[in-house]
């Protein structure tokens, strides 16, 4: 046997880059609260079936499942992969009952047919991947043929003038650091490239643990492709500001004007 010591895994070789990413992007709890309680404004009755679209892990359709017992989802990724790592960590923590009431779909969402729902969730910006005025068009119409008459579409979306510039952006959590990098951006196109990496206290490093290549969309184009793909409205839900610490105070309503922050996110929820 070699007498050189063995090199010990560090804390990057063990780490699961879904449990990171689920814990520093993803907040179900808050989401779903704003999603059920905007769907029972807008159509004044309880949200029961949802489609999640570019679900991932499928982390916000199983958490709906355990939400409510007559709670219906269905969640549509084209990644084989993820979708078996939330298969094997958030469909196998539901019960048989729960199982039943959700559907786990590897396809296109340019493409997929799916019984009609109460409302689509589109968040996390992925849709930012379409870059086409074209394909982005198609991808709402096709939603809006997936919602009952009275459905709605959730969506969010970022910007802000840091949204346009190449930089890195770091938030501590307890046991990692969160790294968000605009590795690069094209003022022409508004094409841009941005990074997930992930650090450690031990000094090791999961980089590039995601990478997406998006268009950078502006509020105004968003809405007025959803008035064109056959939505009769597009309301911007902007978050209020916090007197006190000038943050956001993680409370959204309809809003006709914003503020220049350097950056900001917000919802667009679509109805037919």
């Amino acid at each position: 046997m070699s007498t050189r010591a063995r090199k010990r895994p560090t804390q990057a070789d063990r780490a699961d880059r879904h449990l990171l990413y689920e814990s520093s992007v993803q907040d179900t709890e808050s989401e779903l609260e704003f999603v059920a309680e905007t769907f029972l404004e807008l159509s004044g009755r309880r949200l029961r079936r949802i489609r999640e679209d570019f679900c991932g892990t499928a982390n916000t359709a199983c958490a709906w499942i355990r939400e409510g017992d007559d709670h219906e989802a269905i969640a549509v990724d084209l990644d084989g992969e993820v979708l078996e790592w939330g298969r094997g960590h958030h469909v196998a923590e539901l019960n048989a009952a729960q199982r039943k009431r959700l559907e786990l779909m590897q396809a296109d969402v340019l493409t997929v047919d799916t019984p009609p729902v109460d409302a689509v969730l589109a968040m996390n910006f992925s849709y930012y991947l379409f870059a086409s005025r074209e394909t982005l068009r198609g991808y709402f119409a096709r939603v809006r043929e997936a919602l009952v008459d009275d459905g709605v579409l959730f969506l969010d979306a970022f910007g802000g003038y840091d949204a346009h510039r190449e930089l890195e952006e770091r938030t501590e959590y307890d046991d990692f650091t969160y790294v968000w990098d605009q590795a690069s951006f094209d003022p022409i196109h508004h094409h841009m490239t941005c990074l997930i990496h992930f650090e450690f206290p031990d000094g090791s490093e999961l980089k590039n643990a995601f990478e997406y290549h998006w268009r950078l969309w502006t509020l105004p184009e968003i809405r007025e492709l959803l008035l064109e793909a056959g939505f009769s409205s597009a309301t911007v839900y902007w978050e209020g500001t916090d007197e006190e610490t000038g943050e956001g105070d993680g409370i959204y309503t309809p809003s006709e004007t914003g503020d220049a922050d350097a950056g900001w996110i917000c919802y667009i929820i679509a109805q037919p």
